[in-house]
């Protein structure tokens, strides 16, 4: 008889593993698989998608936001004038060279909300520096002041003023100096300036700041406007035309505009020492009613730098011919140092006394001056110098 075979006892454990593998399959961990799989799978996706996001940004920022060169500490000055727009600040640190593209850093800025916070002023940047740093410090304003000093010349004109502020870069170009010394009317703030477009004359001038540009050394601010610069040597000119000078002119029966205007003409008649002697000469002319007929006022009309001028040149229809209009130019033909200004209200009293009305050059060169009392002395003394004069015209080439 055959024995029967044993059934091996089943513990309780082996028991619900039988179970769970029926109910729930071969794996009994098999539906939390199932669970985990897609959450495993979107967790993996979002870390290599930060990956590719952070690795891009890593480019755009080596590209647009990172220092142009982080070795390089230099200093680097850099100005932002008063009502520079967003726009002009951009091209101008691409152009020194301090960030990678101007209109990124644009809109990072307005992205920021920073546009309208940038500060005028001057700074010193760097290179190292990134984008973020460089607007960082621009919204901050304290950045450190620069200035630089500038000498205007007694004897120039608006216009030379204006050309050797661009020279300088302190302005980026001459229209709005011109064209706020054109008008004057921004300035009436200055007794002077008020008292001079009340004539009738100032709409017949060249620039109505004329000879109120006082000559001067300055120091100034780097981002200084035109404006800002044009009240400066007003200023100037306030502070050094003194009280005493108002009543002297009384006393010649002139006004300060007047008296400015005389100062120009001898300013770039003379050396300083004949100043004085001009001044009567043309003090004499004036009470004799004769006509100035100075040169300085046809060179400033015509803009010619001859020592010899020409028929045409001499008769040129301009309130500034002296030649054919008798009295004081229309207004003053450039910006005149205070020895003028002085020498216009005090003329040499024995060139006065003695009644001498001519003068002319006799060396171009050094400004020396021959003085005449009557007309066939001083066109004899036109006769010995002229050739010097041509001489001097065919070196420069104005011949």
């Amino acid at each position: 008889m055959a024995k029967k075979k044993k059934k091996r006892p089943v513990h309780d454990a082996e028991e619900r593993e039988l179970l769970e593998s029926r109910r729930y399959g071969f794996f009994w961990y098999d539906w939390i698989w199932r669970i985990l799989r897609p959450i495993l799978v979107f967790t993996c996706s979002f870390v290599i998608i930060c990956g590719l996001v952070y690795t891009g940004w890593q480019k755009v920022d080596d590209m647009f936001f990172s220092p142009m060169d982080s070795a390089d500490g230099q200093t680097v000055a850099f100005s932002v004038k008063s009502g520079s727009s967003l726009s002009a600040v951009s091209r101008n640190l691409e152009e020194a060279g301090l960030i990678h593209n101007h209109t990124v850093f644009k809109y990072m800025a307005d992205f920021m909300g920073m546009g309208q916070k940038i500060q005028s002023g001057d700074y010193e940047l760097s290179r190292a520096m990134s984008a973020t740093e460089i607007l960082d410090q621009l919204i901050s304003g304290d950045g450190k002041p620069l200035t630089t000093t500038i000498t205007i010349i007694p004897g120039w004109t608006v216009e030379d003023v204006a050309r050797y502020l661009v020279e300088l870069k302190i302005l980026g170009n001459t229209d709005e100096f011109l064209s706020l010394c054109k008008s004057g009317e921004s300035y009436s703030g200055y007794y002077f300036i008020e008292e001079m477009m009340k004539t009738d004359t100032v709409i017949q001038r060249r620039y109505a700041l004329e000879g109120y540009l006082s000559p001067n050394t300055y120091e100034i601010y780097t981002s200084s406007s035109a404006d800002t610069i044009i009240k400066r040597l007003l200023t100037q000119m306030e502070a050094t035309y003194l009280t005493g000078y108002d009543e002297r002119a009384q006393e010649l029966g002139m006004t300060m505009d007047e008296v400015i205007t005389l100062a120009s003409m001898i300013e770039k008649e003379a050396k300083k020492s004949d100043f004085a002697k001009v001044s009567a000469v043309f003090h004499n002319r004036l009470k004799a009613d004769m006509t100035l007929g100075s040169d300085v006022t046809i060179k400033y009309a015509t803009g010619s730098e001859k020592m010899v001028l020409g028929d045409s040149e001499l008769s040129v229809n301009s309130a500034y011919n002296t030649y054919t209009r008798k009295g004081l130019p229309v207004g003053p033909i450039c910006n005149p140092s205070m020895d003028a200004i002085v020498a216009a209200l005090y003329p040499d009293e024995q060139y006065v006394a003695q009644k001498y009305l001519y003068f002319c050059s006799t060396d171009p060169a050094s400004g020396e001056l021959h003085f005449s009392k009557t007309l066939e002395e001083h066109n004899a003394a036109v006769a010995m110098y002229r050739p010097l004069w041509e001489e001097y015209d065919r070196s420069r080439g104005l011949n």
